[in-house]
């Protein structure tokens, strides 16, 4: 299929009460279709990987599109241009967090990314970087401890900032980095627990959020599981 074929499959399988559905979840897109991400998953399965395909449903501007392109695009072939022109095209925190955990955390440019977008000013640019550091925590089974100690100072910085996406995205990389290991647990509990501490409402809001999280029974289970 083409990008063509692609968009007139979109607009078949759209549907108002899809569109609804998204507004209840905080997503806002200037143009969307209305498809749900099942659908698109099985789409993903006959398109296969086509990063010509991904670059052009990215630039059609549709949300379902937008998620398709990250679906089915080649994490090796993605340039840092790339990525910094998708990243300041993010629309809601769902299009940001599909592009970084089925494509941007899987090439040689995420750590990288991860840093610098968590610096940004822009909402969804900054939820990007905090969400590849979720991303790279979840998939990166290789990656040494210091890697993602080195997030933690950025966390607690972007703890501070009161959007609400933003800060969903900063508990998010703390608690994804505090699931890994024991070691890396007892660090982003102590960060967690300084925020939890904060005179400031969003430092709070996160830190009492990664707490109840990775102090608790589940998460201290699997752990010590792990250890063994």
């Amino acid at each position: 299929m083409d990008k063509a074929e692609v968009m007139q499959w979109l607009e078949r399988q759209g549907t108002r009460r899809t569109i609804g559905e998204m507004a209840r979840y905080g997503i806002k897109a200037e143009r969307a279709f209305g498809v749900p991400m099942g659908t698109l998953l099985s789409l993903k399965k006959r398109l296969g990987t086509d990063h010509a395909l991904s670059l052009a449903l990215w630039e059609s501007g549709w949300y379902e599109a937008r998620l398709l392109a990250a679906l089915v695009g080649d994490p090796e072939r993605v340039t840092r241009r790339q990525m910094n022109a998708w990243a300041a095209g993010f629309e809601n925190w769902a299009d940001c967090d599909t592009v970084c955990f089925k494509l941007f955390d899987r090439t040689p440019f995420a750590w990288e990314k991860a840093g610098q977008w968590a610096k940004s000013p822009r909402e969804f640019v900054k939820r990007g970087g905090f969400a590849l550091m979720a991303c790279l925590a979840l998939h990166d089974k290789a990656a040494p401890d210091k890697r993602f100690l080195a997030f933690l100072p950025l966390v607690e910085t972007g703890a501070r900032d009161e959007r609400n996406f933003v800060k969903k995205g900063v508990s998010w990389a703390l608690r994804a980095i505090g699931t890994r290991n024991v070691a890396l647990n007892a660090a982003a509990l102590a960060v967690a627990r300084r925020l939890a501490g904060s005179d400031e409402a969003a430092c709070r809001w996160v830190g009492k959020d990664a707490v109840r999280e990775l102090a608790g029974p589940k998460v201290r289970a699997r752990l010590a599981r792990r250890a063994h």
